[in-house]
């Protein structure tokens, strides 16, 4: 009797679940933001390319497999998703490191806002960070505001990037709902060498990833010296789906953005629902692939955050 009756907790503490927004913003008695999850469905937006990284934009829901914990998963919905809308968050660097170059990143920024956004469907939020993550302009389709807001940004200061990443996924990318009917991409521009952020990498990874948010970075190095900071552009962008991009001359940066914005408008997004259902709070890891093609890449998340209920 006693494990009958735990059997139907368990089953309505999941139907509960199944109820809730999939990523939802919420209050605590605090006051404070805290994300709610929903664990019953697992969403996934990826590209296709092939081994010289030309997209592959004619494959189908049965071309693929989903595999989590050894166990293959059903898809229970499948689509191209170039035309869902976007919500995407524009994080520019105003740090003292990258002055030199400021000018010419502007315009490359604004020139990416005005050729991928569309004013009917899609928004985007622009964030600075030096000593302090900033909202400059929040979540808008206005692009003419939007650029507005990138030229007049100025650079000093330090480099707070786990900060702005966290605030951007966390306060902004979230907020419309239901996370399946939306794609939710970053752009960042930067050096990646953070030294004042309150909270680690780490932490602004398991947010971005809560949010189902693919991280783009393009570098502002310009040597041909790696540094600790390329390396975590490059983190950031391959544990998200995303692409790091590492352009030594400034003329370059307009063709970074360019191929952010092209690879935008390649895009798969599958829909599955985990089994079994765990709702233990930790991280899920998952394999997407194309079935019998070990000739083309996959490029999407590695897994998700469930919730604990």
């Amino acid at each position: 009797m006693y494990f009958l009756s735990l059997c139907l907790l368990l089953q309505a503490s999941l139907a509960l679940a199944a109820q809730k927004p999939t990523a939802d913003p919420v209050k605590d008695d605090e006051g404070q933001n805290r994300i709610v999850l929903d664990v019953s469905r697992v969403n996934l937006l990826f590209t296709v390319a092939d081994k010289k990284g030309r997209f592959v934009t004619d494959l189908g829901k049965d071309d693929f497999e989903i595999t989590e914990a050894k166990k293959a998963q059903h898809i229970l919905e499948f689509t191209a998703e170039s035309n869902l809308p976007l919500r995407l968050a524009i994080l520019v660097d105003t740090s003292n490191s990258i002055r030199d170059r400021f000018r010419f990143q502007q315009e490359a920024a604004v020139e990416f806002v005005n050729s991928v956004m569309r004013p009917q469907a899609d928004k985007a939020v622009l964030v600075s960070f030096d000593m302090t993550a900033e909202l400059v302009t929040d979540l808008t389709n206005d692009t003419a505001l939007l650029s507005k807001g990138i030229r007049d940004l100025r650079p000093g200061g330090g480099t707070a990037m786990y900060d702005a990443i966290y605030f951007a996924c966390r306060d902004k990318l979230m907020q419309d709902q239901p996370r399946d009917k939306f794609r939710r991409a970053m752009i960042i521009l930067s050096d990646g060498d953070d030294n004042v952020s309150r909270y680690t990498r780490e932490q602004a990874l398991e947010m971005a990833q809560k949010a189902d948010v693919v991280i783009y970075t393009i570098s502002t190095n310009y040597t041909s010296q790696q540094t600790d900071g390329d390396k975590i552009m490059k983190y950031f962008a391959a544990q998200t789906g995303g692409l790091a991009f590492f352009p030594f001359k400034v003329q370059d940066l307009a063709q970074s953005f360019e191929n952010i914005a092209n690879e935008l408008r390649h895009q798969y997004n599958v829909l599955y629902r985990p089994d079994p259902l765990k709702a233990d709070g930790l991280w899920h890891p998952i394999d997407l692939r194309v079935k019998g093609r070990k000739d083309l890449v996959v490029r999407a998340r590695k897994g998700y955050f469930a919730p604990k209920i």
